[in-house]
């Protein structure tokens, strides 16, 4: 292909991805929900009331982590109809980490690293159904990772 017709082919698919709408491109996310700074704030903006405790969801965590700027978390769920799992920490500027949306196919299991302000509960709240569950691990941080 000539440069000509690549930069035209590049400008046509750039026309094309700036009209598509924000979900086709993944672009939906809970604003309000991501920039609460307390947790009961987050849980209310999310409609998560009362989560029940429960052993069905495992989190992987450090109990020490050296560098709270990356500290890395698993966190599965074995809860029948898991529709999504939801990752704070509850000492952080803003406690909501990741909303994770959980197709019937999927696994309801994901791996990633996750900054930390300070030694504090990681926490996974996992809706199910109707209702929502938690579990939660505390990781102590040796090393400040939200450059407070």
């Amino acid at each position: 292909m000539e440069r000509r017709g690549f930069i035209k082919h590049f400008a046509a698919i750039g026309a094309a991805l700036m009209v598509l709408p924000k979900a086709v491109l993944g672009a939906v996310w809970d604003k309000p929900a991501f920039v609460k700074t307390r947790l009961d704030e987050t849980y209310s903006a999310l409609g998560i009331v009362n989560p029940a405790k429960t052993d069905s969801i495992q989190i992987e965590a450090p109990d020490r982590a050296e560098n709270g700027a990356i500290v890395q978390v698993a966190v599965k769920s074995e809860l029948a109809d898991t529709e999504s799992i939801i990752l704070l920490v509850e000492k952080n500027p803003t406690p909501l980490i990741a909303i994770y949306k959980i197709s019937p196919t999927m696994v309801g299991s994901f791996t990633t690293r996750i900054k930390m302000a300070d030694t504090s509960d990681v926490i996974a709240v996992v809706k199910a159904g109707e209702n929502y569950y938690q579990q939660r691990k505390n990781v102590v941080v040796l090393e400040n990772g939200c450059g407070e």
